[in-house]
């Protein structure tokens, strides 16, 4: 049985992947002995240090200086007593092998994949990665059906589904957010919000052109853009070309108090694995909307708990989003719904200690 586990996560940018590790190493600590191993030059350690975490930094070389780190996370397992190495960055798990081959105590290695798999890993190199990785925990029944094909049985990990939490919410008063619209200027317009970073492939244009529509047509509508940059270029543009409709707030740290001054949240990337803003809407108790591919299939049961429009397609957008604001009564009932199987299937505390049984026993 595993007494003190490695949460490890080297990536160097800071999205839903990165805060569930942190999220999970601060649950782990709380109920176990966990150490948290981070890029020392990453985002995600601002985010450590904001929250008065404890961590500890490794420098992430290029694949030809690997070794070293290897050896360095080898020595971080040999001296704190790891007994099993949780990781959740794909580039992390040559890495994790390495080190795992590295040290004395020979750790199990465990990989929380988070991103679809598209390619069969049947070369000598993936084969010999999964052959030494102890376990892997798919995010989606989807993820797992993709391991199951592309990775050969013989040399294929036990492989569980695990999904990823989110933590209830503080919700505000009704007097809180009416304050907030103010000041955000959003009034009394019809408000659709989108959480996450700001880039083509997460669709804010696809909602903004969505809302243009629905502009054209008289309907008094907004969109609440939070989230930082990644691409300016592609900002600019959105800020030049939807001036009249559209609210950028940047990045923020209350990205689910923003949530509840929207009527709904879409997530419109056309890839999702999984969807974890979805999930945060849902326990705010705001109506959601999102793509029909990937992981908002496992998320929102259409009709009943939320609606699903064509992916990419902001015509079809345009048309769910058109029914919602003009019959709040059925974005009420969405909302209500969603909020009850967010906090049975989807609360943190729950997943966390699901993930706890599960390092313990692998």
């Amino acid at each position: 049985m595993a007494n003190k586990i490695c949460e490890l996560c080297l990536s160097p940018d800071l999205g839903g992947l990165e805060l569930y590790m942190m999220r999970a190493s601060h649950y782990l600590g709380e109920h176990s002995e966990c150490v948290s191993v981070i890029n020392e030059k990453g985002k995600l350690r601002e985010q450590y240090e904001t929250h008065g975490l404890p961590f500890v930094p490794l420098k992430r070389r290029n694949t030809l200086f690997s070794w070293f780190s290897a050896r360095a996370l080898a020595e971080i397992i040999d001296q704190e007593n790891i007994d099993v190495v949780h990781l959740h960055w794909t580039k992390d798990l040559p890495l994790a092998i390495m080190a795992k081959r590295i040290s004395k105590r020979k750790p199990r290695v465990v990989q929380s994949r988070h991103m679809t798999m598209t390619r069969f890993k049947n070369d000598f190199y993936h084969r010999y990665l999964y052959k030494n990785l102890d376990m892997m925990l798919a995010v989606t029944q989807q993820v797992k059906t993709q391991i199951e094909k592309f990775i050969p049985e013989e040399v294929r990990p036990k492989v569980e589904v695990l999904y990823i939490g989110a933590d209830q919410p503080a919700i505000i008063s009704e007097e809180e957010k009416q304050s907030r619209r103010k000041r955000l200027g959003l009034g009394k317009s019809f408000t659709v919000g989108i959480v996450g970073r700001i880039e083509a492939q997460k669709g804010q244009h696809l909602v903004l052109e969505a809302l243009m529509k629905l502009s054209k047509k008289g309907i008094d509508a907004k969109v609440l853009i939070v989230g930082h940059t990644m691409d300016e270029a592609y900002l600019l543009r959105l800020q030049e070309e939807y001036r009249d409709i559209a609210v950028f707030t940047g990045f923020t740290n209350e990205a689910q108090t923003l949530m509840q001054v929207c009527d709904t949240v879409v997530l419109a990337t056309e890839k999702e694995t999984f969807g974890l803003v979805l999930i945060e809407a849902m326990m705010c108790g705001v109506c959601v909307v999102a793509s029909d591919s990937g992981g908002p299939l496992e998320i929102i049961d259409n009709e009943i708990n939320g609606l699903l429009f064509k992916t990419f397609d902001s015509d079809d957008l345009s048309v769910k989003l058109e029914r919602l604001a003009y019959d709040t009564h059925i974005r009420f009932e969405f909302a209500k719904a969603g909020q009850l199987k967010a906090m049975e299937m989807f609360e943190s505390q729950k997943q966390f200690k699901l993930l706890q049984q599960t390092l313990r026993k692998v």
